[in-house]
Protein backbone atom coordinates (compact mmCIF):
# COMPACT_ATOMS: atom_id res chain seq x y z
CA UNK A 1 0.00 0.00 0.00
CA UNK A 2 1.53 3.37 -1.07
CA UNK A 3 1.72 5.30 2.29
CA UNK A 4 4.18 8.25 0.54
CA UNK A 5 1.99 10.34 -1.55
CA UNK A 6 -0.92 10.84 1.54
CA UNK A 7 1.69 11.62 4.01
CA UNK A 8 3.14 14.27 1.52
CA UNK A 9 -0.30 15.70 0.72
CA UNK A 10 -0.80 15.64 4.47
CA UNK A 11 2.64 17.66 4.87
CA UNK A 12 1.25 20.56 2.42
CA UNK A 13 -2.09 20.87 4.43
CA UNK A 14 0.47 21.18 7.46
CA UNK A 15 2.32 24.15 6.22
CA UNK A 16 -0.69 25.79 4.87
CA UNK A 17 -2.86 25.66 8.32
CA UNK A 18 0.24 26.72 10.41
CA UNK A 19 -0.05 29.82 8.97
CA UNK A 20 -3.37 30.46 10.24
CA UNK A 21 -3.11 29.77 13.61
CA UNK A 22 -4.07 32.55 16.01
CA UNK A 23 -2.54 31.19 19.22
CA UNK A 24 0.13 28.67 19.87
CA UNK A 25 2.22 29.82 17.14
CA UNK A 26 5.50 28.93 18.44
CA UNK A 27 4.62 25.50 18.62
CA UNK A 28 2.46 24.63 16.00
CA UNK A 29 5.40 26.25 13.53
CA UNK A 30 7.76 24.10 15.33
CA UNK A 31 5.59 21.27 14.41
CA UNK A 32 6.12 22.10 11.08
CA UNK A 33 9.54 22.69 10.97
CA UNK A 34 9.49 18.85 11.87
CA UNK A 35 7.08 17.61 9.72
CA UNK A 36 9.37 19.26 6.68
CA UNK A 37 12.24 16.47 8.13
CA UNK A 38 10.32 14.30 7.91
CA UNK A 39 8.98 14.91 4.84
CA UNK A 40 12.52 14.55 3.57
CA UNK A 41 13.46 11.18 4.81
CA UNK A 42 9.90 10.31 3.31
CA UNK A 43 11.14 11.48 -0.38
CA UNK A 44 14.14 9.70 0.01
CA UNK A 45 12.35 6.23 0.38
CA UNK A 46 9.76 7.85 -2.67
CA UNK A 47 13.01 7.81 -4.79
CA UNK A 48 14.82 5.31 -3.88
CA UNK A 49 13.91 1.33 -4.99
CA UNK A 50 10.41 0.65 -3.63
CA UNK A 51 11.84 -2.30 -2.34
CA UNK A 52 13.00 -1.30 1.39
CA UNK A 53 9.32 -0.17 1.59
CA UNK A 54 7.70 -3.68 0.57
CA UNK A 55 10.37 -5.95 2.46
CA UNK A 56 10.52 -4.08 5.45
CA UNK A 57 7.59 -4.46 7.62
CA UNK A 58 8.62 -1.46 10.49
CA UNK A 59 9.23 0.70 7.28
CA UNK A 60 5.76 0.32 6.42
CA UNK A 61 4.17 0.35 9.63
CA UNK A 62 6.17 3.18 10.53
CA UNK A 63 5.20 5.44 7.25
CA UNK A 64 1.12 4.05 8.18
CA UNK A 65 1.71 5.65 11.54
CA UNK A 66 2.98 8.51 10.33
CA UNK A 67 0.07 9.54 7.81
CA UNK A 68 -2.56 8.78 11.10
CA UNK A 69 -0.11 11.06 13.25
CA UNK A 70 0.17 13.94 10.61
CA UNK A 71 -3.71 13.89 10.66
CA UNK A 72 -3.73 14.91 14.53
CA UNK A 73 -1.41 17.13 13.52
CA UNK A 74 -3.90 18.53 11.22
CA UNK A 75 -6.82 18.60 13.77
CA UNK A 76 -4.70 20.26 16.36
CA UNK A 77 -3.72 23.19 14.04
CA UNK A 78 -7.30 23.92 13.04
CA UNK A 79 -8.33 24.25 16.54
CA UNK A 80 -6.51 27.21 16.87
CA UNK A 81 -7.38 28.43 13.63
CA UNK A 82 -11.24 27.89 14.05
CA UNK A 83 -13.16 31.32 15.29
CA UNK A 84 -14.31 30.19 18.50
CA UNK A 85 -10.64 28.94 19.43
CA UNK A 86 -10.69 30.99 22.90
CA UNK A 87 -13.92 28.70 24.17
CA UNK A 88 -12.20 25.90 22.80
CA UNK A 89 -9.32 26.23 25.07
CA UNK A 90 -10.93 26.80 28.02
CA UNK A 91 -13.11 23.45 27.75
CA UNK A 92 -9.81 21.82 27.32
CA UNK A 93 -8.44 20.14 30.69
CA UNK A 94 -5.04 19.37 29.23
CA UNK A 95 -3.92 22.92 27.07
CA UNK A 96 -0.35 22.61 25.86
CA UNK A 97 -0.06 18.25 26.22
CA UNK A 98 -1.26 17.56 22.78
CA UNK A 99 1.27 19.11 21.53
CA UNK A 100 3.99 17.04 23.65
CA UNK A 101 2.29 13.63 22.16
CA UNK A 102 2.32 15.02 18.42
CA UNK A 103 6.16 15.48 18.71
CA UNK A 104 6.74 12.34 20.66
CA UNK A 105 4.90 10.71 17.77
CA UNK A 106 7.20 12.64 15.33
CA UNK A 107 9.82 11.74 16.79
CA UNK A 108 9.66 8.18 17.50
CA UNK A 109 8.61 7.97 13.25
CA UNK A 110 12.06 10.26 12.39
CA UNK A 111 14.51 7.98 14.66
CA UNK A 112 12.82 4.66 12.92
CA UNK A 113 13.15 5.87 9.34
CA UNK A 114 15.97 7.07 10.06
CA UNK A 115 17.39 3.96 10.90
CA UNK A 116 15.92 2.29 8.18
CA UNK A 117 18.30 4.32 5.59
CA UNK A 118 20.54 3.65 7.58
CA UNK A 119 21.77 7.46 6.94
CA UNK A 120 22.87 9.92 8.45
CA UNK A 121 20.65 12.77 7.72
CA UNK A 122 22.52 15.96 9.24
CA UNK A 123 19.49 17.23 10.44
CA UNK A 124 19.21 18.32 14.28
CA UNK A 125 15.37 19.29 14.17
CA UNK A 126 15.06 16.32 16.22
CA UNK A 127 18.22 16.01 18.45
CA UNK A 128 17.19 15.69 22.19
CA UNK A 129 18.78 18.27 23.77
CA UNK A 130 18.16 20.50 21.06
CA UNK A 131 13.94 19.10 21.14
CA UNK A 132 14.03 19.62 24.99
CA UNK A 133 15.29 23.79 24.45
CA UNK A 134 12.78 24.40 21.92
CA UNK A 135 10.01 22.84 23.65
CA UNK A 136 10.41 24.70 26.63
CA UNK A 137 11.20 27.96 24.84
CA UNK A 138 8.15 27.55 22.34
CA UNK A 139 6.04 26.64 25.82
CA UNK A 140 6.97 29.63 27.36
CA UNK A 141 6.40 32.34 24.95
CA UNK A 142 2.94 31.01 23.82
CA UNK A 143 1.46 30.20 27.21
CA UNK A 144 2.86 34.14 27.73
CA UNK A 145 1.17 35.18 24.78
CA UNK A 146 -2.37 32.66 25.31
CA UNK A 147 -2.24 34.25 29.12
CA UNK A 148 -2.52 37.92 27.36
CA UNK A 149 -5.33 36.69 24.61
CA UNK A 150 -7.34 35.34 27.41
CA UNK A 151 -7.31 38.28 29.68
CA UNK A 152 -7.83 40.74 26.71
CA UNK A 153 -10.83 38.08 25.74
CA UNK A 154 -12.19 38.21 29.72
CA UNK A 155 -12.54 42.17 28.90
CA UNK A 156 -14.74 41.60 25.63
CA UNK A 157 -17.02 39.63 27.05
CA UNK A 158 -18.38 41.79 30.12
CA UNK A 159 -21.62 40.23 29.99
CA UNK A 160 -20.51 36.64 30.49
CA UNK A 161 -17.82 38.05 33.03
CA UNK A 162 -18.38 36.25 35.94
CA UNK A 163 -18.84 32.80 34.63
CA UNK A 164 -15.43 33.31 31.96
CA UNK A 165 -13.25 34.93 34.66
CA UNK A 166 -13.46 32.06 36.31
CA UNK A 167 -12.78 29.69 33.64
CA UNK A 168 -9.68 32.37 32.41
CA UNK A 169 -8.52 32.64 35.63
CA UNK A 170 -8.07 28.52 35.82
CA UNK A 171 -6.35 28.14 33.00
CA UNK A 172 -3.87 30.76 32.96
CA UNK A 173 -3.23 29.36 36.49
CA UNK A 174 -2.66 25.67 34.95
CA UNK A 175 -0.10 27.90 32.83
CA UNK A 176 1.14 29.41 35.58
CA UNK A 177 1.39 25.85 37.49
CA UNK A 178 4.86 24.50 37.80
CA UNK A 179 5.10 20.66 36.18
CA UNK A 180 4.94 18.04 38.25
CA UNK A 181 7.58 16.40 35.86
CA UNK A 182 10.20 18.64 36.78
CA UNK A 183 10.33 17.08 39.71
CA UNK A 184 13.65 15.08 40.14
CA UNK A 185 13.09 12.00 41.50
CA UNK A 186 15.56 11.68 44.66
CA UNK A 187 16.06 11.02 48.44
CA UNK A 188 13.53 13.28 50.45
CA UNK A 189 13.97 14.45 54.11
CA UNK A 190 11.10 14.29 56.84
CA UNK A 191 11.76 17.80 57.07
CA UNK A 192 10.58 18.81 53.65
CA UNK A 193 7.44 16.95 53.93
CA UNK A 194 4.11 18.37 55.55
CA UNK A 195 2.78 15.01 57.59
CA UNK A 196 2.43 14.23 60.97
CA UNK A 197 4.16 11.50 62.33
CA UNK A 198 1.59 9.77 64.28
CA UNK A 199 -1.36 10.50 61.92
CA UNK A 200 -4.44 9.94 62.56
CA UNK A 201 -5.70 7.64 60.14
CA UNK A 202 -4.69 6.94 56.79
CA UNK A 203 -7.00 6.86 53.53
CA UNK A 204 -6.04 3.59 52.10
CA UNK A 205 -4.45 0.35 53.78
CA UNK A 206 -2.68 -2.98 52.46
CA UNK A 207 -1.32 -5.88 53.98
CA UNK A 208 1.93 -4.08 54.48
CA UNK A 209 1.45 -0.69 54.61
CA UNK A 210 -0.64 2.35 55.37
CA UNK A 211 -1.04 5.46 53.20
CA UNK A 212 -1.42 8.89 53.99
CA UNK A 213 -1.77 12.52 52.31
CA UNK A 214 0.52 15.38 52.56
CA UNK A 215 2.72 17.74 50.77
CA UNK A 216 5.44 17.72 49.41
CA UNK A 217 6.96 20.89 47.81
CA UNK A 218 3.38 22.41 47.06
CA UNK A 219 2.03 18.97 45.47
CA UNK A 220 -0.41 17.25 47.54
CA UNK A 221 0.92 13.52 47.59
CA UNK A 222 0.55 10.54 48.62
CA UNK A 223 2.89 9.09 51.51
CA UNK A 224 3.34 5.15 51.84
CA UNK A 225 5.07 3.81 55.23
CA UNK A 226 6.00 0.30 55.41
CA UNK A 227 4.72 -0.94 58.73
CA UNK A 228 6.57 -3.77 59.46
CA UNK A 229 9.91 -3.70 56.42
CA UNK A 230 12.58 -6.33 55.58
CA UNK A 231 15.18 -6.23 57.74
CA UNK A 232 16.72 -3.75 55.27
CA UNK A 233 19.18 -1.88 55.95
CA UNK A 234 18.66 2.29 55.16
CA UNK A 235 22.08 2.23 52.90
CA UNK A 236 20.87 -0.88 50.97
CA UNK A 237 17.13 0.55 50.46
CA UNK A 238 19.33 4.03 48.79
CA UNK A 239 21.36 2.09 46.65
CA UNK A 240 18.68 -0.34 45.47
CA UNK A 241 16.37 3.11 45.24
CA UNK A 242 18.83 4.81 43.46
CA UNK A 243 19.39 2.61 41.07
CA UNK A 244 15.25 1.88 40.02
CA UNK A 245 15.44 6.13 39.64
CA UNK A 246 17.28 6.08 36.33
CA UNK A 247 14.22 3.76 34.71
CA UNK A 248 11.71 5.72 36.40
CA UNK A 249 13.49 8.81 34.59
CA UNK A 250 12.72 7.63 31.40
CA UNK A 251 8.85 7.39 31.85
CA UNK A 252 8.17 10.74 32.77
CA UNK A 253 4.89 11.68 31.65
CA UNK A 254 1.70 13.82 32.66
CA UNK A 255 0.00 10.55 32.30
CA UNK A 256 2.12 8.28 34.24
CA UNK A 257 1.81 8.42 38.28
CA UNK A 258 4.18 10.99 39.73
CA UNK A 259 7.00 8.86 41.48
CA UNK A 260 9.17 12.00 44.01
CA UNK A 261 11.08 9.31 45.68
CA UNK A 262 12.02 8.01 49.51
CA UNK A 263 11.61 8.93 52.76
CA UNK A 264 14.10 7.35 55.42
CA UNK A 265 12.05 8.24 58.77
CA UNK A 266 14.44 7.85 62.31
CA UNK A 267 16.93 6.90 59.80
CA UNK A 268 19.69 6.61 62.97
CA UNK A 269 16.73 5.17 65.48
CA UNK A 270 16.63 1.22 66.10
CA UNK A 271 13.09 0.77 63.67
CA UNK A 272 13.58 3.40 60.88
CA UNK A 273 10.39 3.68 59.16
CA UNK A 274 10.65 3.97 55.33
CA UNK A 275 8.51 6.43 53.14
CA UNK A 276 7.86 6.23 49.61
CA UNK A 277 5.93 9.76 48.34
CA UNK A 278 4.10 9.55 45.12
CA UNK A 279 1.48 11.72 43.42
CA UNK A 280 -2.12 11.96 45.32
CA UNK A 281 -4.96 11.45 42.97
CA UNK A 282 -7.90 12.71 44.63
CA UNK A 283 -10.38 10.96 42.56
CA UNK A 284 -9.27 7.42 43.64
CA UNK A 285 -8.53 4.53 40.49
CA UNK A 286 -10.66 4.60 37.39
CA UNK A 287 -12.84 1.75 38.49
CA UNK A 288 -14.07 3.59 41.80
CA UNK A 289 -14.86 6.94 39.30
CA UNK A 290 -16.77 4.82 37.01
CA UNK A 291 -18.80 3.35 39.96
CA UNK A 292 -19.69 6.50 41.42
CA UNK A 293 -22.51 9.27 40.49
CA UNK A 294 -20.59 11.75 38.44
CA UNK A 295 -21.92 12.43 35.12
CA UNK A 296 -19.66 11.80 32.53
CA UNK A 297 -20.11 13.12 28.85
CA UNK A 298 -19.08 11.50 25.60
CA UNK A 299 -15.94 14.22 25.49
CA UNK A 300 -15.08 13.39 29.14
CA UNK A 301 -15.07 9.87 28.49
CA UNK A 302 -12.97 10.21 25.20
CA UNK A 303 -10.20 12.57 26.92
CA UNK A 304 -9.98 10.02 29.92
CA UNK A 305 -9.46 7.18 27.61
CA UNK A 306 -6.67 8.95 25.54
CA UNK A 307 -5.19 9.60 28.25
CA UNK A 308 -4.61 6.67 29.81
CA UNK A 309 -3.96 5.45 26.50
CA UNK A 310 -0.77 8.38 27.06
CA UNK A 311 0.40 6.60 29.79
CA UNK A 312 0.53 3.41 27.95
CA UNK A 313 1.89 4.39 24.97
CA UNK A 314 4.94 6.32 27.12
CA UNK A 315 5.42 2.95 28.87
CA UNK A 316 5.42 0.96 25.60
CA UNK A 317 7.37 3.11 23.22
CA UNK A 318 9.92 4.29 25.92
CA UNK A 319 12.35 1.36 26.37
CA UNK A 320 14.26 -0.52 23.19
CA UNK A 321 13.19 -3.46 24.40
CA UNK A 322 9.58 -4.31 24.68
CA UNK A 323 8.30 -2.74 28.13
CA UNK A 324 4.46 -3.98 29.02
CA UNK A 325 2.98 -3.28 32.44
CA UNK A 326 1.66 -7.05 33.00
CA UNK A 327 -1.41 -5.91 34.58
CA UNK A 328 -3.84 -3.70 32.68
CA UNK A 329 -7.19 -2.95 34.62
CA UNK A 330 -9.66 -0.19 35.45
CA UNK A 331 -7.83 -0.08 39.03
CA UNK A 332 -4.37 0.49 37.70
CA UNK A 333 -5.17 3.88 36.72
CA UNK A 334 -5.41 6.68 38.86
CA UNK A 335 -7.76 9.98 39.00
CA UNK A 336 -6.37 13.44 39.96
CA UNK A 337 -8.78 15.98 40.91
CA UNK A 338 -9.29 17.36 37.51
CA UNK A 339 -10.25 13.86 36.28
CA UNK A 340 -6.74 13.46 34.46
CA UNK A 341 -6.33 9.46 34.17
CA UNK A 342 -2.57 7.84 34.93
CA UNK A 343 -0.80 4.83 34.54
CA UNK A 344 0.08 3.59 38.21
CA UNK A 345 1.20 -0.16 39.28
CA UNK A 346 4.29 -0.37 38.04
CA UNK A 347 6.84 2.45 39.90
CA UNK A 348 9.68 1.17 41.95
CA UNK A 349 8.72 -1.72 41.80
CA UNK A 350 12.54 -3.45 43.02
CA UNK A 351 12.49 -0.82 45.84
CA UNK A 352 8.92 -1.98 47.30
CA UNK A 353 10.38 -5.35 47.23
CA UNK A 354 13.01 -4.59 48.92
CA UNK A 355 10.78 -3.52 51.94
CA UNK A 356 7.90 -6.44 52.19
CA UNK A 357 7.58 -8.83 53.56
CA UNK A 358 6.45 -12.18 51.69
CA UNK A 359 3.00 -12.78 51.80
CA UNK A 360 1.05 -15.87 51.07
CA UNK A 361 -1.80 -13.38 49.51
CA UNK A 362 -1.39 -13.16 45.24
CA UNK A 363 -2.34 -10.80 42.95
CA UNK A 364 -5.81 -11.53 41.36
CA UNK A 365 -5.88 -10.85 38.09
CA UNK A 366 -9.20 -10.90 36.98
CA UNK A 367 -9.39 -13.21 33.26
CA UNK A 368 -12.19 -10.96 31.86
CA UNK A 369 -9.03 -8.82 30.92
CA UNK A 370 -6.91 -11.58 28.97
CA UNK A 371 -6.63 -11.86 25.93
CA UNK A 372 -7.65 -14.65 23.57
CA UNK A 373 -4.16 -16.24 23.29
CA UNK A 374 -3.44 -15.99 26.88
CA UNK A 375 -6.76 -17.68 27.50
CA UNK A 376 -5.93 -20.53 25.25
CA UNK A 377 -2.57 -20.94 25.94
CA UNK A 378 -0.62 -20.19 29.70
CA UNK A 379 1.95 -20.41 27.93
CA UNK A 380 1.40 -17.89 25.20
CA UNK A 381 4.24 -15.13 25.77
CA UNK A 382 2.88 -11.84 27.20
CA UNK A 383 2.95 -8.75 24.36
CA UNK A 384 2.07 -5.52 23.63
CA UNK A 385 -0.49 -6.88 21.69
CA UNK A 386 -1.31 -8.78 24.61
CA UNK A 387 -2.02 -5.92 26.72
CA UNK A 388 -3.24 -3.89 24.30
CA UNK A 389 -6.62 -6.07 24.50
CA UNK A 390 -6.85 -5.94 28.21
CA UNK A 391 -7.03 -2.06 27.58
CA UNK A 392 -9.58 -2.44 25.05
CA UNK A 393 -11.15 -3.80 27.81
CA UNK A 394 -10.88 -0.60 30.15
CA UNK A 395 -11.97 1.53 27.27
CA UNK A 396 -15.33 -0.63 27.56
CA UNK A 397 -15.67 -0.16 31.13
CA UNK A 398 -14.89 3.47 30.45
CA UNK A 399 -18.20 4.19 28.04
CA UNK A 400 -20.48 1.76 29.96
CA UNK A 401 -19.29 2.11 33.14
CA UNK A 402 -19.86 -1.25 33.82
CA UNK A 403 -17.72 -3.79 34.84
CA UNK A 404 -16.65 -6.83 32.58
CA UNK A 405 -18.10 -10.07 31.99
CA UNK A 406 -19.75 -9.40 35.52
CA UNK A 407 -21.41 -12.56 36.66
CA UNK A 408 -19.82 -14.91 34.36
CA UNK A 409 -17.16 -17.68 35.49
CA UNK A 410 -14.13 -18.50 34.36
CA UNK A 411 -15.11 -21.15 32.32
CA UNK A 412 -18.32 -18.60 30.79
CA UNK A 413 -15.73 -15.92 29.75
CA UNK A 414 -12.80 -19.13 28.04
CA UNK A 415 -16.21 -19.92 25.69
CA UNK A 416 -17.36 -16.89 25.14
CA UNK A 417 -13.89 -15.06 24.29
CA UNK A 418 -12.29 -18.15 22.72
CA UNK A 419 -14.92 -20.37 21.19
CA UNK A 420 -17.59 -17.39 20.11
CA UNK A 421 -14.98 -14.75 19.63
CA UNK A 422 -17.18 -12.54 21.35
CA UNK A 423 -17.06 -8.69 22.29
CA UNK A 424 -19.44 -7.08 24.76
CA UNK A 425 -21.93 -4.81 23.19
CA UNK A 426 -21.00 -0.49 23.39
CA UNK A 427 -23.85 2.12 24.00
CA UNK A 428 -26.04 2.75 21.32
CA UNK A 429 -24.80 6.33 21.25
CA UNK A 430 -20.93 5.72 21.59
CA UNK A 431 -19.11 7.58 18.91
CA UNK A 432 -18.46 5.99 15.30
CA UNK A 433 -14.77 6.49 15.57
CA UNK A 434 -14.42 5.79 19.45
CA UNK A 435 -16.33 2.12 19.23
CA UNK A 436 -14.45 0.86 16.52
CA UNK A 437 -11.09 1.78 18.24
CA UNK A 438 -12.35 -0.04 21.12
CA UNK A 439 -13.08 -2.95 19.04
CA UNK A 440 -10.66 -3.01 17.24
CA UNK A 441 -8.84 -3.17 20.45
CA UNK A 442 -10.45 -6.06 21.51
CA UNK A 443 -10.27 -8.28 18.08
CA UNK A 444 -9.45 -12.24 18.41
CA UNK A 445 -6.42 -11.71 15.88
CA UNK A 446 -3.78 -9.81 17.88
CA UNK A 447 -1.90 -8.80 14.68
CA UNK A 448 -5.32 -6.76 14.30
CA UNK A 449 -4.79 -4.60 17.25
CA UNK A 450 -3.41 -1.21 17.05
CA UNK A 451 -0.65 0.03 18.88
CA UNK A 452 -0.72 2.32 21.50
CA UNK A 453 0.65 5.26 19.56
CA UNK A 454 -2.42 4.61 16.55
CA UNK A 455 -4.78 5.07 19.80
CA UNK A 456 -3.20 8.25 20.95
CA UNK A 457 -3.22 9.62 17.69
CA UNK A 458 -7.05 8.84 17.04
CA UNK A 459 -8.39 9.20 20.48
CA UNK A 460 -6.73 12.45 20.14
CA UNK A 461 -8.87 12.75 17.17
CA UNK A 462 -12.17 11.56 18.61
CA UNK A 463 -11.31 14.28 21.72
CA UNK A 464 -11.06 16.85 19.14
CA UNK A 465 -14.10 16.17 16.86
CA UNK A 466 -16.63 15.96 20.05
CA UNK A 467 -14.82 19.60 22.21
CA UNK A 468 -16.05 21.25 18.83
CA UNK A 469 -19.40 20.12 19.22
Amino acid sequence: MDFIEPILSAASLIYSLVEQVKANKKRCHRISKRVQALEMLVKSFRDRDMTIIQTSSTVGKTLQELSITLESAQQLMKKYTSANWVERVLKSSSHGEEFDSVNDRLNDAYQALSLALQVETGNRVFEAAIREKEDELDRKQDDNELGQLLLKHLKAQEEKVDQLKTSVEKVVEMLNKPSITNEVIRMIRLDELKYDKIPKEPFMKTSTSEVYKGQYRGFPVAIKRYMDPLNTSPSQVRNIFNKEVETMKRFESPNILRMFGICVQDEDGPNPHFLIIMEYCAKGNLRQVLDSERKLSWAKKARMCLDAAQGLYRLHQTEEKSKVHGSITSSKFLVDEGYRVKLGGFELAKTETSLKKPTKEKESRSLCYSCPQILDDINHRYSKECEIYSFGIVLWEVTTRKKPFDGCTSTEIYQKVCKEKFQELLPDDCPAALRDLINACRDNDSFQRPSAGVLVDKLQSVVTELEEQ
